[in-house]
């Protein structure tokens, strides 16, 4: 019965998304296990060049080292801002979605060559953090208690707080860099005078994702508790879901 219940749920996600969190997970665990070495799995220009370990190029964003914390913190991230995305602006366009991955995972392996990062996967989950928070400007946010700001800044109070926890800045930067090329080649260049779309997805990406997406139901998570950490309320709430939260705010 437990295990019908969590499959239910389970395929409640949308596509995109339950594929790329379970692949992030099933890494880990494989790695935990000892049944693969990190040293399989990082990004290496001459070891995928040189002895065509291809899976490399996949195997970057898909670790985020061993299960603890860290792991924890941004596999939430990853699986919320993931699944908010697909089911918000991407809704019934997952091979759009797919071509977003495709675009921005082509983006951070070039910018790697330079950079000398071994793994992607947090770089991957800043840049779907900056899409949303682009499309999602009126959004006013919380950062554990301690800040108030519009959605737009999420990215860099994340920058910050990775700072504060000693992580080198280049893995979020990047990812706010590539976020910010896809969100202005999609949502900004082509609405612009004599400006056109130039990101087209393939429309082999759309028979293999979209064939079946207008069937698809989703238990969609609220987009106004981003982060599933109560971090957010629409400026436009009605004063009355305002003066509720806040009497419910009161008695807690």
């Amino acid at each position: 019965m437990a295990f019908h219940t969590f499959r239910e749920e389970y395929m409640q996600i949308p596509i995109v998304t339950r594929i790329y969190s379970t692949a992030c997970v099933i890494t880990t665990l494989a790695v935990h296990l000892d049944l693969v070495s990190p040293f399989q799995l990082y990004f290496n220009p001459t070891l995928i060049v040189k002895h065509y370990q291809i899976w490399r190029l996949v195997t970057t964003f898909l670790f985020f080292g061993t299960i603890s914390f860290s792991f924890l913190f941004n596999m939430i991230f990853t699986y919320r801002y993931c699944r908010m995305l697909e089911e918000g602006s991407f809704r019934s366009r997952s091979a759009d979605f797919v071509m977003m991955f495709l675009f921005g995972g082509f983006l951070m392996i070039i910018s790697a060559v330079f950079v000398n990062l071994l793994f992607l996967g947090q770089a991957f989950t800043i840049m779907l953090v900056y899409v949303w928070s682009r499309r999602n400007p009126s959004i006013r946010m919380n950062f554990f208690g301690l800040l108030n700001f519009q959605a737009p800044y999420l990215p860099w109070v994340l920058l910050s707080f990775s700072v504060i926890l000693g992580n080198t800045i280049w893995v979020d930067l990047m990812g706010m860099i590539v976020g910010h090329i896809y969100y202005f080649l999609e949502d900004v260049f082509p609405n612009q005078r004599n400006g056109c779309k130039l990101l087209v997805t393939p429309q082999f990406l759309k028979r293999i994702f979209d064939e079946n997406e207008q069937h698809a139901e989703y238990a969609a998570l609220p987009e106004d508790r981003p982060g599933g950490f109560d971090w957010g309320e629409r400026l436009n709430r009605p004063p009355a879901a305002n003066a509720e939260a806040q009497e419910n705010n009161n008695v807690q």
